[in-house]
């Protein structure tokens, strides 16, 4: 027994991460498609041991895929989903467009997972933004514990979050660098190399950038609407792996005691003493890590009940593929039955 499944855009950094998952993880799969733009058919990518030829989403007929795996970008997306969805399959989809529609759930398997349940109202689950994604798993166990009032979040977040051209930009960009060469920009508004940029998606009427927008809507549609959210967004030159320092206050006492020991019973989690021999943890230290993880948690003293934490997660897994594929995991578990 197994399900059909079709990862839609799987020559991108997220479709590759969703193939490699779901080989690892050991879905139960009858038959993987890889589906991707016209330019894209005949080029193969793995599967295991296998490689798959990248047929023409454009052109294909949904009928008798049971799953999708959508991260082909929100405008292809917003054409394609609607229509597989239509077709019969559920479509779990990584753009930023079906996020905020009421009747999508937004996932993420160690927060709400009961939300999967009102996948049926448009055969859609939305996965979240890679920011958020780490930083409401690190929330919600001091949510349960003690009821969070409000958040700051400042984010640090890798090239690899705006794609292959966010990679490559930075390493060219760092390779010019080096040889005296003029620093071309495209991908990013300013030059990445060696830099920070304070601008994460386009600026909004309120002076938000949209992915500021995204942490706080998101947040509250997962965790709970009542959370007040103040997200600052930063591009900076890593590779891969977004890393928060995220400040919580909270309506209940709670000590850092409390939190870790919250964390270290939590699923997707690990926590790190500053006492260990790894003190905290870095981006480049977890990349290819399915975990969210966690560090230098300290007293909060200018507010009543607050605390301070260090969040890190690889955006390419956790942050995307592997939530996509977890999602799928509950849907088959609880609400799907595959095919003899």
């Amino acid at each position: 027994m197994g399900y059909k499944i079709a990862v839609v855009g799987a020559t991108g950094n997220v479709g590759h991460e969703m193939l490699t998952i779901v080989h690892d993880r050991q879905f139960p799969v009858s038959d993987v498609i890889a589906l991707a733009s016209e330019r894209s058919v005949g080029r193969e990518v793995s599967f295991g041991d296998d490689n798959l030829k990248v047929q023409d989403l454009a052109k294909f007929d949904f009928k008798g895929v049971d799953i999708v795996l959508s991260s082909p970008g929100a405008k292809v997306s917003a054409e394609f989903s609607p229509k597989a969805a239509a077709a019969g399959a559920v479509v779990i989809d990584n753009t930023s467009h079906f996020r905020m529609d009421p009747d999508v759930p937004l996932v993420v398997p160690e927060v709400n997972p009961q939300d999967i349940s009102w996948h049926t109202k448009k055969n859609i689950i939305a996965n979240p933004n890679c920011s958020t994604i780490q930083m409401v798993v690190a929330l919600k166990p001091l949510h349960d514990l003690a009821t969070i009032k409000r958040v700051v979040v400042s984010t640090y977040q890798s090239v690899s979050g705006a794609g292959k051209s966010g990679m490559d930009e930075l390493f060219n960009q760092s390779r010019k660098f080096f040889m005296n060469d003029d620093v071309e920009k495209e991908t990013f508004s300013k030059q990445i190399a060696f830099n920070i940029i304070p601008q994460i998606d386009k600026f909004m009427d309120d002076d938000r950038t949209k992915e500021e927008w995204k942490m706080t809507v998101e947040t509250q549609k997962i965790l709970d609407p009542m959370i007040k959210v103040c997200a600052n967004c930063v591009r900076v030159p890593v590779f891969i792996g977004h890393s928060e320092m995220v400040n919580v206050e909270f309506e209940k006492p709670i000590s850092p005691k409390d939190a870790m020991k919250a964390w270290k019973h939590a699923p997707g989690v690990t926590v790190i003493d500053l006492d260990s021999d790894m003190g905290f943890v870095t981006p480049a230290e977890i990349a290819g890590e399915d975990d969210v993880y966690i560090s230098r948690v300290r007293r909060d003293d200018t507010v009543e009940h607050g605390l301070n934490f260090w969040c890190v997660s690889d955006n390419l897994r956790k942050g995307a593929a592997l939530n996509a594929v977890q999602i799928a995991e509950v849907l088959v578990k609880d609400y799907m039955k595959a095919a003899a």
